[in-house]
């Protein structure tokens, strides 16, 4: 997770806002974007990113599927 420091808050208010920067940030940082010099798209597409970027993608897709499950109504969202 991010640390953001003094009254920094992301531009993005919506639901699963805070996962999707984390995960934008893990797929820029990784060594698919930064040496390969390919997108995140294709980087996840080939699965070729580090463990840490699966794990935001898998909390990612739990956050949004959490959203559309009456279910999780009461029990609030998933994610940060």
């Amino acid at each position: 997770m991010m640390r953001y420091e003094g009254n920094e808050k992301l531009a993005d208010e919506t639901a699963c806002a805070g996962v999707r920067a984390d995960l934008k940030m893990c797929l820029l940082e990784s060594d698919c974007c930064r040496l390969d010099k390919k997108t995140p798209r294709q980087c996840l597409q080939e699965n070729n990113v580090p463990p840490e970027c699966q794990v935001l993608r898998n909390t990612f897709y739990e956050c949004k599927r959490s959203l559309l499950d009456n279910r999780q109504r009461f029990r609030g969202h998933k994610g940060y």
